[in-house]
Protein backbone atom coordinates (compact mmCIF):
# COMPACT_ATOMS: atom_id res chain seq x y z
CA UNK A 1 0.00 0.00 0.00
CA UNK A 2 3.19 3.14 -1.24
CA UNK A 3 7.93 4.46 -2.03
CA UNK A 4 8.78 5.29 -5.98
CA UNK A 5 12.37 6.76 -6.87
CA UNK A 6 14.54 7.28 -10.06
CA UNK A 7 17.07 5.53 -9.47
CA UNK A 8 20.57 6.91 -10.20
CA UNK A 9 24.16 4.65 -9.67
CA UNK A 10 26.34 7.56 -9.18
CA UNK A 11 26.77 8.35 -5.35
CA UNK A 12 27.00 11.58 -4.49
CA UNK A 13 28.40 13.64 -1.57
CA UNK A 14 26.18 15.41 1.46
CA UNK A 15 24.74 12.07 2.97
CA UNK A 16 27.32 11.08 5.51
CA UNK A 17 26.94 6.84 5.43
CA UNK A 18 26.26 6.13 9.01
CA UNK A 19 23.07 8.05 8.20
CA UNK A 20 21.36 6.35 5.18
CA UNK A 21 19.81 3.66 7.09
CA UNK A 22 18.45 5.99 9.74
CA UNK A 23 16.86 7.93 6.62
CA UNK A 24 15.75 5.28 5.04
CA UNK A 25 13.84 4.46 8.54
CA UNK A 26 12.45 7.76 8.65
CA UNK A 27 11.25 7.27 5.30
CA UNK A 28 9.31 3.63 6.12
CA UNK A 29 8.37 4.95 8.92
CA UNK A 30 6.62 7.76 7.47
CA UNK A 31 5.12 5.27 4.74
CA UNK A 32 3.64 2.71 7.48
CA UNK A 33 2.64 6.44 9.90
CA UNK A 34 0.62 6.96 6.94
CA UNK A 35 -0.96 3.60 6.42
CA UNK A 36 -1.33 3.94 10.58
CA UNK A 37 -3.90 7.45 9.76
CA UNK A 38 -5.46 5.22 6.97
CA UNK A 39 -6.76 2.53 9.73
CA UNK A 40 -8.17 5.36 11.69
CA UNK A 41 -10.30 6.49 8.80
CA UNK A 42 -11.69 3.19 8.39
CA UNK A 43 -13.99 3.79 11.11
CA UNK A 44 -16.26 6.04 8.71
CA UNK A 45 -14.01 5.62 5.22
CA UNK A 46 -14.16 2.30 2.91
CA UNK A 47 -10.42 1.20 2.79
CA UNK A 48 -10.53 1.81 -1.13
CA UNK A 49 -11.96 5.19 -0.54
CA UNK A 50 -9.08 5.90 1.53
CA UNK A 51 -6.63 3.97 -1.18
CA UNK A 52 -8.66 6.66 -3.38
CA UNK A 53 -8.01 9.72 -1.73
CA UNK A 54 -4.26 8.51 -1.23
CA UNK A 55 -3.61 8.67 -4.46
CA UNK A 56 -5.19 11.91 -5.26
CA UNK A 57 -3.30 13.46 -2.31
CA UNK A 58 -0.24 12.27 -4.05
CA UNK A 59 -1.00 12.87 -7.46
CA UNK A 60 -1.37 16.56 -6.50
CA UNK A 61 1.62 16.86 -4.64
CA UNK A 62 3.65 14.99 -7.32
CA UNK A 63 2.43 17.07 -10.06
CA UNK A 64 3.29 19.90 -8.16
CA UNK A 65 6.59 18.57 -7.28
CA UNK A 66 7.49 17.31 -10.51
CA UNK A 67 5.63 19.33 -13.02
CA UNK A 68 5.47 17.09 -16.10
CA UNK A 69 3.94 18.67 -18.41
CA UNK A 70 7.39 20.34 -19.06
CA UNK A 71 8.80 17.16 -20.72
CA UNK A 72 7.31 15.72 -24.09
CA UNK A 73 5.15 12.89 -24.15
CA UNK A 74 4.26 10.30 -26.92
CA UNK A 75 0.88 8.25 -26.53
CA UNK A 76 2.85 5.17 -25.61
CA UNK A 77 4.55 6.67 -22.50
CA UNK A 78 1.43 8.31 -21.46
CA UNK A 79 -0.92 4.90 -21.61
CA UNK A 80 2.36 2.82 -19.97
CA UNK A 81 2.57 5.17 -17.07
CA UNK A 82 -0.87 5.25 -17.24
CA UNK A 83 -1.10 1.40 -16.53
CA UNK A 84 1.62 2.10 -14.10
CA UNK A 85 -0.64 4.41 -11.92
CA UNK A 86 -4.08 1.90 -12.67
CA UNK A 87 -1.94 -1.04 -10.99
CA UNK A 88 -0.07 1.33 -8.26
CA UNK A 89 -3.70 2.02 -6.86
CA UNK A 90 -5.15 -1.26 -7.07
CA UNK A 91 -2.41 -2.52 -5.18
CA UNK A 92 -2.84 0.15 -2.25
CA UNK A 93 -6.65 -0.89 -2.26
CA UNK A 94 -5.79 -4.08 -1.84
CA UNK A 95 -2.86 -3.48 0.77
CA UNK A 96 -5.58 -1.16 2.61
CA UNK A 97 -8.65 -3.74 2.72
CA UNK A 98 -5.74 -6.30 4.05
CA UNK A 99 -4.89 -3.97 7.09
CA UNK A 100 -8.71 -3.23 7.80
CA UNK A 101 -8.42 -7.01 8.81
CA UNK A 102 -4.89 -8.12 9.84
CA UNK A 103 -2.63 -6.21 11.50
CA UNK A 104 -0.11 -3.83 9.79
CA UNK A 105 2.84 -5.58 10.28
CA UNK A 106 1.17 -8.99 9.06
CA UNK A 107 0.17 -7.30 5.76
CA UNK A 108 3.46 -5.97 4.84
CA UNK A 109 4.98 -9.20 5.42
CA UNK A 110 2.78 -11.03 3.37
CA UNK A 111 2.93 -8.65 0.54
CA UNK A 112 6.65 -9.13 0.23
CA UNK A 113 5.65 -12.56 -1.50
CA UNK A 114 5.44 -10.62 -5.12
CA UNK A 115 8.75 -9.13 -4.91
CA UNK A 116 10.44 -12.09 -3.84
CA UNK A 117 8.81 -13.79 -6.54
CA UNK A 118 10.04 -11.84 -9.10
CA UNK A 119 13.32 -11.82 -7.99
CA UNK A 120 13.29 -15.41 -7.68
CA UNK A 121 12.05 -15.86 -10.85
CA UNK A 122 14.41 -13.94 -12.70
CA UNK A 123 17.32 -16.06 -11.40
CA UNK A 124 17.98 -19.91 -10.92
CA UNK A 125 20.57 -19.48 -7.71
CA UNK A 126 20.25 -21.39 -4.84
CA UNK A 127 19.79 -18.05 -2.87
CA UNK A 128 17.18 -17.43 -4.33
CA UNK A 129 14.81 -20.66 -4.16
CA UNK A 130 16.01 -20.21 -0.11
CA UNK A 131 14.71 -16.43 -0.17
CA UNK A 132 11.36 -18.42 -1.49
CA UNK A 133 11.17 -20.98 0.61
CA UNK A 134 12.22 -18.88 4.09
CA UNK A 135 9.05 -16.15 3.02
CA UNK A 136 6.91 -18.96 2.52
CA UNK A 137 7.44 -20.15 6.04
CA UNK A 138 7.18 -16.12 7.12
CA UNK A 139 4.10 -15.92 5.49
CA UNK A 140 2.74 -19.83 7.05
CA UNK A 141 3.55 -18.58 10.47
CA UNK A 142 2.09 -14.93 9.75
CA UNK A 143 -0.96 -16.58 8.29
CA UNK A 144 -1.28 -20.19 9.23
CA UNK A 145 -0.77 -19.83 13.13
CA UNK A 146 -2.10 -15.80 13.45
CA UNK A 147 -5.73 -16.03 15.38
CA UNK A 148 -5.43 -12.45 14.39
CA UNK A 149 -4.97 -12.91 10.63
CA UNK A 150 -8.34 -13.75 9.15
CA UNK A 151 -8.57 -15.75 5.37
CA UNK A 152 -10.23 -12.24 4.37
CA UNK A 153 -6.95 -9.74 5.42
CA UNK A 154 -4.60 -12.53 4.06
CA UNK A 155 -6.29 -12.51 0.96
CA UNK A 156 -6.45 -9.13 0.48
CA UNK A 157 -2.63 -9.08 1.44
CA UNK A 158 -1.69 -11.78 -1.26
CA UNK A 159 -3.44 -10.21 -3.80
CA UNK A 160 -1.24 -6.73 -2.96
CA UNK A 161 1.64 -8.81 -3.12
CA UNK A 162 0.56 -10.38 -6.71
CA UNK A 163 0.09 -6.75 -8.01
CA UNK A 164 3.12 -5.69 -6.29
CA UNK A 165 4.94 -8.11 -8.76
CA UNK A 166 2.67 -7.17 -11.81
CA UNK A 167 4.19 -3.54 -10.35
CA UNK A 168 7.92 -4.41 -10.70
CA UNK A 169 7.24 -5.57 -14.18
CA UNK A 170 5.43 -2.74 -15.55
CA UNK A 171 7.69 -0.38 -13.45
CA UNK A 172 10.39 -1.89 -15.38
CA UNK A 173 8.48 -0.72 -18.78
CA UNK A 174 8.16 2.93 -17.29
CA UNK A 175 12.05 2.90 -16.49
CA UNK A 176 12.65 1.83 -19.74
CA UNK A 177 11.42 5.17 -21.06
CA UNK A 178 13.17 7.18 -18.70
CA UNK A 179 10.57 9.19 -17.65
CA UNK A 180 10.35 7.77 -13.89
CA UNK A 181 9.59 9.78 -11.40
CA UNK A 182 7.37 12.63 -13.67
CA UNK A 183 5.48 8.75 -15.25
CA UNK A 184 4.96 8.51 -11.54
CA UNK A 185 3.20 11.64 -11.28
CA UNK A 186 1.23 11.60 -14.41
CA UNK A 187 0.45 7.93 -13.57
CA UNK A 188 -0.76 8.32 -10.04
CA UNK A 189 -2.89 10.90 -11.35
CA UNK A 190 -4.40 9.70 -14.10
CA UNK A 191 -5.52 6.25 -12.00
CA UNK A 192 -7.01 8.76 -9.33
CA UNK A 193 -9.19 10.27 -11.84
CA UNK A 194 -9.91 7.14 -13.53
CA UNK A 195 -10.96 5.41 -10.52
CA UNK A 196 -12.96 8.12 -9.70
CA UNK A 197 -16.36 7.70 -10.80
CA UNK A 198 -15.94 4.04 -9.15
CA UNK A 199 -14.73 4.38 -5.80
CA UNK A 200 -16.47 7.44 -4.94
CA UNK A 201 -19.43 6.62 -5.90
CA UNK A 202 -19.41 3.44 -4.44
CA UNK A 203 -18.37 5.46 -0.71
CA UNK A 204 -21.34 7.73 -1.52
CA UNK A 205 -24.11 5.43 -2.21
CA UNK A 206 -22.62 3.40 1.66
CA UNK A 207 -22.15 6.60 3.45
CA UNK A 208 -21.57 9.73 1.57
CA UNK A 209 -21.74 12.12 4.48
CA UNK A 210 -17.55 11.59 5.05
CA UNK A 211 -17.24 13.79 1.74
CA UNK A 212 -18.58 16.92 3.74
CA UNK A 213 -16.49 15.80 6.90
CA UNK A 214 -13.35 17.87 6.76
CA UNK A 215 -11.40 15.32 8.99
CA UNK A 216 -11.42 12.77 5.61
CA UNK A 217 -10.04 15.05 3.56
CA UNK A 218 -7.52 16.06 6.09
CA UNK A 219 -6.87 13.08 6.99
CA UNK A 220 -6.96 11.79 3.22
CA UNK A 221 -4.45 14.49 2.51
CA UNK A 222 -1.99 13.25 5.80
CA UNK A 223 -2.29 9.81 4.26
CA UNK A 224 -1.05 10.79 0.88
CA UNK A 225 1.91 12.79 1.64
CA UNK A 226 3.34 10.78 4.75
CA UNK A 227 2.48 7.58 2.26
CA UNK A 228 3.65 8.97 -1.07
CA UNK A 229 5.16 12.27 -0.92
CA UNK A 230 7.70 11.68 1.63
CA UNK A 231 9.07 8.24 1.35
CA UNK A 232 9.63 9.17 -2.67
CA UNK A 233 11.78 11.98 -1.75
CA UNK A 234 13.96 10.50 0.92
CA UNK A 235 14.40 7.50 -0.96
CA UNK A 236 15.24 8.98 -3.77
CA UNK A 237 18.08 10.57 -1.38
CA UNK A 238 18.83 7.20 -0.24
CA UNK A 239 19.09 5.58 -3.37
CA UNK A 240 21.60 8.39 -5.02
CA UNK A 241 23.70 7.51 -2.19
CA UNK A 242 23.79 3.72 -1.97
CA UNK A 243 22.45 2.22 -5.13
CA UNK A 244 20.29 -0.72 -5.89
CA UNK A 245 22.06 -3.39 -4.37
CA UNK A 246 22.34 -1.72 -0.46
CA UNK A 247 18.99 -0.54 -0.90
CA UNK A 248 17.06 -3.60 -1.40
CA UNK A 249 19.34 -4.88 1.59
CA UNK A 250 17.55 -2.22 3.64
CA UNK A 251 14.06 -2.86 2.46
CA UNK A 252 14.66 -5.99 5.42
CA UNK A 253 13.49 -2.97 7.65
CA UNK A 254 10.33 -2.64 6.19
CA UNK A 255 8.79 -5.38 7.70
CA UNK A 256 10.17 -4.69 11.58
CA UNK A 257 9.34 -1.25 11.11
CA UNK A 258 5.61 -1.81 9.98
CA UNK A 259 5.31 -4.50 13.05
CA UNK A 260 6.71 -0.89 15.18
CA UNK A 261 4.17 1.48 13.97
CA UNK A 262 1.17 -1.09 14.08
CA UNK A 263 2.57 -1.49 17.97
CA UNK A 264 2.91 2.23 18.87
CA UNK A 265 -0.26 3.84 16.51
CA UNK A 266 -2.60 0.63 16.26
CA UNK A 267 -2.12 -0.92 19.45
CA UNK A 268 -1.49 -4.22 17.24
CA UNK A 269 0.94 -6.18 19.13
CA UNK A 270 2.41 -9.18 17.43
CA UNK A 271 3.48 -12.65 19.62
CA UNK A 272 5.95 -14.89 19.02
CA UNK A 273 4.63 -16.57 15.46
CA UNK A 274 4.10 -13.11 13.96
CA UNK A 275 7.95 -11.76 15.15
CA UNK A 276 9.22 -15.20 14.06
CA UNK A 277 7.42 -14.67 10.69
CA UNK A 278 8.46 -11.39 10.38
CA UNK A 279 11.94 -12.32 10.99
CA UNK A 280 12.10 -15.16 8.03
CA UNK A 281 10.57 -12.67 5.51
CA UNK A 282 13.10 -10.04 6.91
CA UNK A 283 15.96 -12.99 6.39
CA UNK A 284 14.29 -13.61 2.65
CA UNK A 285 14.49 -10.02 1.93
CA UNK A 286 18.22 -9.89 2.95
CA UNK A 287 19.46 -12.83 1.03
CA UNK A 288 17.77 -11.83 -2.26
CA UNK A 289 18.78 -8.50 -2.07
CA UNK A 290 22.38 -10.56 -2.98
CA UNK A 291 21.38 -10.87 -6.10
CA UNK A 292 19.42 -7.51 -7.00
CA UNK A 293 17.26 -4.72 -5.54
CA UNK A 294 13.97 -7.15 -6.17
CA UNK A 295 11.78 -3.80 -6.96
CA UNK A 296 13.23 -1.64 -10.30
CA UNK A 297 14.02 1.72 -10.80
CA UNK A 298 10.73 3.94 -10.63
CA UNK A 299 9.07 1.56 -8.22
CA UNK A 300 7.68 1.61 -5.17
CA UNK A 301 8.62 -0.17 -1.80
CA UNK A 302 5.33 -1.50 -1.67
CA UNK A 303 1.67 -0.21 -0.42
Amino acid sequence: MGTSVGVQRQRRAGLPGWSVPLVFIVSGVSLYAGAAIGVRLFDTVEPATVAWLRAAAAGVALLIWRRPWRSRWTRRAVLVASGFGVVTLGMNIAFYEAIARIPLGTAVAIEFLGPIAVAALGSRRARDLLAVALVAAGVFLLAGVSSEAGPGGVGFAVLAGVLWAGYILLGKRVADTGSGMDALAIGTTVSAIALAPILVTRQCVLAPAVFADPRTWLLGVGVGVLSSAVPYALDQVVLRRVGRARFALLLALLPATAAVIGAVALAQRPGAAELAGIGLVMAALSISAGQRDPRVPATDSGA
